[in-house]
């Protein structure tokens, strides 16, 4: 498995890691330099809003989705250009240095732009002469970034509506297969900010088309203050100590353009790939599988979501953290299992959750929650077979067996694609979206029974690395015998074994 340099263990966290100096020389040129700074981009930034709106004023409906022609692009899009370069070089980037030549519009229809750092990597549109992007629907609704949306004729898209994923793909595919009659577009195929130490999985949507596309690397000088990631440096921190800096350098590298071959033109997957090796070599870092999906960091295994940052490892450091000793955790878990095996209702609360570990303190039973799921509710299999699979102490013969029983929703002894789902879902830990080439492969080999499951998890040459990541888990979680159970520590670590 990838782990990053230094301090930062994965791509989705990152640390500033400045020193006493540079943080002393922030704060001196941070109290003079970050008032001013931040009032010039508000202004520069506000005042795109009136060009914006006055673009498309008048416009009806139809006549907004088509591109813009006439004077209304020759008159506003320079005034937009400079109002956007504007805004950053106030941010401090006073320089942008440029590198190589881009493409013209007919040579590559797409800019594909990475590792994606933060919302400052926005700098680049001024610098390609505003292309359109892919937005979520819901910052449409935004003060002034609505408008800019608009104004750029963006491809909106509600991620929690495949309605809504489809009409986008579709538009993306329109736009650039119109031999020039739409703007270039700017995507960043990786669909989230890292630290930049590795280019994660690149997402499908900028080559589902098959068309050329450029690659556009973005260098940032240090010290590294651009990047907001899912753990680590804030927003507000990645923006305070990049105005507190006298000046912030960027490279925008343009890459050759990539033409597909025929067969990456039938697998955008392939060819996602492809050119992420690409851009990762140039970057000189690794190209990895981690992907976000929905709110977790995972890295891919086949079809199968393993967690990034296992949320069975952290609920146990929690509850060593609050005092909960071997022997109450097996009484507890033994309560768990017996509800989850009497019909009951296993759904349950935060408060739920206080109770049946004797937590003093409901902030610890909240967390818990927000490690498998949105609210504070959580399903109490998920937390059993998740937190058995990495604590070890029952066999991993057992282990499927009760999760077969609980997730086999026929009671016939047979899996469909949803059960594996669901019982994937909660041996883990996270969310398991497309599990279909795992649920082909299971069939491959028979009716979907729960001896078929347990071969395919010890002698698949691809599925049977999830027990190789349940070892992992169990031995950061157990390194220092942080309270996690040995009595039995060896159903998981056998199954382990016998693959090396």
């Amino acid at each position: 498995m990838f782990k990053c340099d230094g301090p930062n263990l994965h791509p989705f966290i990152h640390s500033m890691g400045l020193t006493s100096a540079q943080r002393i020389k922030g704060i001196l040129l941070g109290s003079v330099l970050f008032p001013i700074r931040l009032t010039l981009s508000i202004l520069f930034f506000l005042l795109m809003w009136p060009v914006a709106r006055l673009r498309l004023a008048g416009l009806s409906e139809a006549e907004r989705a088509v591109p813009v022609q006439g004077w209304r692009r020759w008159f506003f899009h320079p005034i937009m250009v400079f109002l956007s370069r504007s805004v950053f070089f106030c941010t401090g980037f006073l320089w942008i240095k440029v590198k190589g030549r881009q493409a013209g519009l007919k040579e590559a229809p797409v800019l594909a732009i990475a590792p994606h750092s933060s919302f400052l990597d926005m700098l680049v549109l001024p610098m390609t002469g505003l292309p359109t992007v892919v937005s979520r629907s819901e910052n449409a609704k935004l003060p002034v970034i609505g408008a800019l949306l608009e104004f750029n004729q963006s491809v909106l898209v509600s991620r929690k509506d495949p309605e809504s994923r489809k009409k986008c793909v579709s538009q993306i595919r329109e736009r650039v297969t119109s031999n020039g009659h739409w703007p270039q577009m700017l995507m960043f195929p990786e669909g989230t900010t890292t630290n930049g130490q590795a280019l994660i999985k690149f997402k499908p949507g900028a080559f589902l088309a098959g068309v050329p596309i450029q690659p556009v690397l973005l260098h940032y000088s240090k010290p590294d203050t651009v990047r907001w990631t899912w753990k680590g440096t804030t927003w507000f921190e990645t923006l305070l100590h990049t105005m507190s800096q006298l000046y912030t350098r960027v490279t925008v590298e343009f890459l050759p353009v990539y033409t597909p071959s025929e067969e990456e033109k039938k697998n955008p997957d392939l060819y996602a790939e492809n050119v992420q090796k690409l851009m990762a070599k140039a970057l000189g870092i690794s190209a990895t599988d981690y992907v976000m999906e929905g709110r977790f960091p995972v890295q891919k295994l086949g079809s199968l979501s393993l967690p990034v940052e296992s949320p069975a490892q952290e609920t146990l450091r929690l509850l060593r953290q609050h005092g909960l000793n071997d022997t109450r955790l097996k009484t507890v878990m033994d309560t768990m299992i017996d509800s989850c095996q009497s019909d009951q209702i296993t759904m349950v609360t935060a408060d739920h959750l206080t109770s049946l570990f004797g937590l003093t303190d409901r902030k610890t039973a909240v967390k818990i929650c927000s490690l498998y799921s949105k609210d504070d509710t959580v399903d109490l299999k998920h937390i059993y077979l998740s937190v058995s699979a990495v604590c070890g102490f029952r066999s991993l013969e057992s282990l499927i067996h009760t999760a077969f029983t609980w997730y086999d929703s026929d009671h016939d002894g047979l899996l469909n694609a949803d059960d594996l789902s669901g019982l994937m879902e909660a041996l883990v830990g996270v969310p398991q979206y497309d599990i279909t080439q795992m649920y082909s492969t299971l069939t491959s080999r028979g009716p979907p029974t729960e001896a078929s499951l347990h071969n395919l998890l010890m002698t698949d040459p691809v599925y049977s690395k999830l027990l190789i990541h349940l070892h992992t888990s169990s031995v950061t979680a157990d390194g220092n015998h942080n309270g996690i159970i040995n009595e039995k520590n060896n159903g998981i670590n056998n199954g382990y074994k016998k693959l090396n």
